[in-house]
Parts: C-alpha cells; structure tokens; sequence
C-alpha cells in the first residue's frame, strides 16, 4: 500500500443489510418500509463481502438497514466479522430489541448498539418516524440494552418540526443512559427529498452548532458530537479563539472522524443492500458495485472518491475556505442540492476572506461598467 493510500483507508463502513423496516420514517435515507427491498446478499455474499474488506483494512462494520434485526442470519454476518477482526456494530430503531437479541449481540461481540431518537416526547419522535409506538419501543431497547450491560448511543435528526426540541431531546439521550449522542443535520436523500422545506436554515444551523459546542464544553457524562455538520469543526475553532480557550474534545473510542468533518470517502462510506459503494450513506449515486468489483480497486481508484479527497478541486466559498481541511462542507448535501459534489456547502452562512475579497472584487468591476 502506498503511502498516498495509507492516508485513506476506511476506518467505519455501514452495511445496509436490507431495505426494509418497521417504521416509515420522514428523512429516511433509502424509503424504507416493510415493502422495501431486502436486498440481494446471501449469507455467503455478506462473508465474501467482509473477505473483501478486510484486505484493505479493519474497520468498524455497522450493520445497518433499514431495520437489520429483519434479517433471520444478521447474528451469523455478525460473528463472521467478529472472527475477522472487525469491530461489528448495529445501528437498529430498537423496537425489536428483546433480551433473547441482546444474547445473541452479547454472543457475537456486537461493540455498540445505535439507536434513533428525535424527540423527548412520544408525540415528537412518533410524528418524526410516523410511526405510533416508535418512542416507546426506542425507550424499551434502551432499557434492555442497559439491563444487559450492552452500551448504546444515540443518534438525533433534526429538521425545523423538531428543531426546537434539541436541548430537550438531548437530556433525554443522557438520563437513559447512552454512551454518546449524535446530533444529525439531515441530508435531503430518499424520503428526505420530500422535506426539503422543512430543512434546518443555514442561521439556525450555525445557533444549533453554538448550542453544541457551550454543551459539550462543559459535558464530562456523555460523548457528543454533530453528524453531517462539517462546519461545526469551522464552529469550534474561532468560539474556541474568541473566549481564548484551549478546548480539547473528548475522543471516542469508536469515533472515526479525527477531528475532521465531511470524511466522506476518506475514512467511510456504505455499501448498500445490492453491493453498490457510496462515499456515505446520503449520497445519491454509488462508484460502482462491490460484487462485481474487488472493494480495495473501488475504494483506491474511484474518481468520485478520489475527488473528495483533494481539497483544492473544491469549488465556491468551500474552496475558499481557510477551514476546508477541517471541514470540507457535506459533500452528499452539495450534491443533492446542486447536483454537484464538488460544489460548495449550501447550508453554511461563512464567508472566507478570500471569498469576500473576490466578491468585493466582481462588485467593484461591475459598477466600473
């Protein structure tokens, strides 16, 4: 492996095991529901899979979906990766938890559960995942997770019909006792594509990421860290600098970002339930498919991944950014805003200097007209 290649390996790989699901969520990235598709990886196909993986290195594998509980051999991939040497997760709703499923996680050495909550109340999180029961099935996981000493986060989305609920919703994450939150600024893909008006605005977002860094500089019961908010590592720098502070983040075991933000491509990415390889989970399009091409050759020679790793093909204010190699703007957002993935974050309201000067630039030449 080249030293150029050493720099990108993957660090965390989500699995979309199926498509299908329980629930009938609002954002949903793939559209899952119990009529999704399941998907065409045989049992020995998911170990081929892992086969693959594991020549290029070691990541955590998460087995996500959909829900992957739906899946009868999902504890037998589990163990296959743990014999591999994987560091095996599972990202479910919870509503299929039981203590007979914490047995077999315990059995097959799952290291962490994730599981979705995006709202403190009954009322917010059903309306968010349209599903009736869902807060209470996702409050009954945590609890048999806890009971069964199986340690769990939390993942939050949030668009603007539950925005305000975030403070709240973390307290919650919290007194339940997870092991870190994760705050989703939602990518507009699958089922998300239908709410694009209710995304949280680019003012908001920048209050929201405010918000996180005051709570988790004074945070020592909980890990926390924003998801698909890159600009939050722009965030952290300058509130760090203008109240002088050393601020150091607590690092998370499982964490695979390394103080970065959009690592799309650079230390993740998904394979979803048909083989076809992502950068992330919210992109549109795939590189191609890992069934008929080798992973590692997808993973090293793929033009899109290779693109996202060069900063200075960067277009608009990301490429103008002072703060483009800690944050890089979310690459799925881009794209599925502009249908460019090159092009800048659109829901980031900075201007660089840089961009500020080349604007002051083009208005000065245009009233010289």
């Amino acid at each position: 492996m080249s030293p150029k290649q050493e720099e990108f390996i993957p660090k965390w790989i989500a699995w979309e095991s199926t498509q299908r699901c329980n629930l009938n969520c609002v954002h949903c990235r793939c559209s899952s529901d119990m009529s999704a598709a399941a998907g065409d990886f045989n049992t020995a196909e998911a170990f081929k899979m892992i086969d693959d993986i594991c020549e290029v290195s070691k990541p955590v594998l998460v087995l996500s979906g959909g829900e992957p509980l739906l899946r009868e051999d999902i504890f037998e991939i589990a163990q296959y990766g743990t014999d591999k040497g994987l560091r095996m997760c599972m990202a479910t709703n919870g509503t299929l938890v039981t203590d007979a499923v914490c047995e077999k996680m315990k059995a097959t050495e799952i290291k962490m559960v994730s599981l979705s909550l995006d709202g403190s109340t009954a009322e917010i999180h059903d309306n968010f995942r349209n599903s009736p029961g869902a807060y209470e099935g996702v409050m009954r996981a945590a609890e048999t997770l806890k009971r069964n000493g199986i340690p769990f986060l939390i993942n939050s989305s949030f668009t603007k019909r539950n925005q305000n609920d975030i403070a709240a919703t973390f307290k919650v994450a919290k007194a339940i006792g997870a092991t870190a939150w994760y705050m989703f600024m939602i990518v507009p893909t699958g089922r998300g594509e239908e709410i694009m008006n209710e995304l949280v605005s680019a003012e908001d977002y920048e209050e929201i990421l405010a918000w996180h860094y005051e709570q988790e500089k004074h945070e020592d019961e909980i890990l926390m860290r924003p998801t698909c908010a890159p600009h939050y590592y722009r965030i952290v720098p300058q509130m760090a600098k203008a109240e002088g502070v050393n601020f150091k983040r607590r690092s998370l075991t499982f964490s695979t970002g390394g103080g970065k933000g959009c690592i799309a491509a650079q230390t993740i990415c998904l394979i979803d339930c048909f083989g076809n390889l992502k950068p992330c989970s919210y992109f549109h399009s795939s590189v191609g498919n890992v069934k008929q091409v080798p992973f590692k050759d997808l993973w090293f020679n793929s033009k899109v991944f290779n693109d996202l790793r060069d900063f200075s093909k960067y277009k608009g204010k990301c490429g103008e950014c002072e703060f483009i190699n800690v944050c890089g703007g979310c690459r799925a957002r881009a794209d599925a805003v502009y249908g460019d993935y090159m092009a800048e974050e659109p829901f980031c309201n900075y201007i660089p200097p840089r961009t500020q000067k080349r604007l002051e630039k083009e208005a000065a030449e245009n009233r010289s007209k």
